[in-house]
């Protein structure tokens, strides 16, 4: 029988005006708060200092909380092209500080969030903060962007388990399980859609 496995998991929920940022421990199935909050840029700055804002305010969370692995929200187009080409250039900013500080960065959809946390794709906003307060036993609905980022760590931390527990059986039995079972999992989370 293996070990449980402990880990930090930052949550990034990227955003131009506001980044969301969640921290959390998990031991085993147990899964606890350690932080959350929001990182902030001014309106009135250029594009380039917004987006250092960004990169300089996800490694400072790197630095204070030293996580184990990063969750990013993946970016999808709306129907507003220069709104979805801001939020892409948050998102890079969020993803490259993150590179930057060695961190592993795992994407997910906000569907496969939403199914995490609230067991469904449909869930509002509203639920998904409900649910978040529920599964880290919080005093309090935590606000909207910080809710998104820690319910991103917590779905990276059901598929990390279940990725765990796929090498843990691939070694059991003798096969070779690498970087290809993740891969494999990743996509077939992914619902088998493409980026």
């Amino acid at each position: 029988m293996t070990a449980l496995i402990s880990m930090r998991i930052l949550g990034v929920d990227p955003g131009l005006q506001t980044a969301g940022f969640g921290v959390i421990d998990v031991h085993g199935m147990q899964l606890d708060y350690v932080a959350s909050g929001t990182i902030r840029t001014d309106v009135r700055q250029s594009l380039p200092q917004r987006l250092k804002v960004l990169y300089e305010g996800v490694r400072e969370v790197v630095a204070r909380y030293q996580p184990d692995t990063s969750a990013v929200e993946i970016v999808f187009v709306n129907n507003n092209p220069q709104a979805t080409l801001m939020l892409g250039q948050a998102r890079g900013a969020c993803v490259t500080a993150l590179v930057s500080a060695d961190m592993t960065v795992h994407e997910y959809t906000a569907l496969q969030l939403k199914k995490a946390v609230a067991g469904h794709g449909r869930a509002a906003k509203e639920e998904v903060q409900q649910m978040v307060m529920r599964l880290l036993r919080l005093p309090g609905v935590p606000g909207k962007d910080a809710a998104d980022a820690l319910g991103l760590a917590i779905t990276h931390a059901h598929v990390g388990a279940a990725m765990e527990r796929l090498r843990a059986a691939g070694e059991k039995s003798g096969a070779v399980v690498g970087g290809n079972t993740e891969a494999a999992l990743a996509g077939h989370y992914r619902g088998g859609r493409s980026r």
